[in-house]
């Protein structure tokens, strides 16, 4: 069973900077993607950033310039770095692992990050 835990989320300033990690436990077999997503109040859930076990990534355009997708394989850690954040950043951040050939997906609990002043 593959569980992912985050960390990272909590209250900053606007403009200030958060970094959250998702570390999974279990086993993987194939090539797998994660990636994070988020979600506001009353809106769906939206692809922010993934990045490939070969380390190719992808960028949401409204976070472009400002947040950063990386991973460290030895660790099973994936990294959201959040620069300038800005209040509508506001949101639980989901972290997510994609099985490519099973096609299954695994999600975190979630982790909360407010911008306010």
């Amino acid at each position: 069973q593959v569980q992912l835990v985050e960390s990272g989320g909590g209250l900053v300033q606007p403009g200030g900077s958060l970094r959250l990690s998702c570390a999974f436990s279990g086993s993987i077999f194939g090539p797998y993607a994660m990636g994070w997503y988020r979600q506001a109040p009353g809106k769906q859930r939206d692809m922010i950033a993934t990045i490939t076990s070969g380390g190719v990534t992808r960028t949401a355009d409204s976070v472009k310039g400002r947040f950063t997708i990386s991973r460290d394989n030895a660790k099973n850690t994936a990294y959201l770095q959040m620069n300038s954040l800005k209040p509508e950043d506001t949101a639980v951040y989901y972290c997510n692992l994609n099985l490519l050939l099973q096609k299954e997906d695994y999600w975190g609990q979630g982790t909360q990050v407010t911008v306010s002043s």
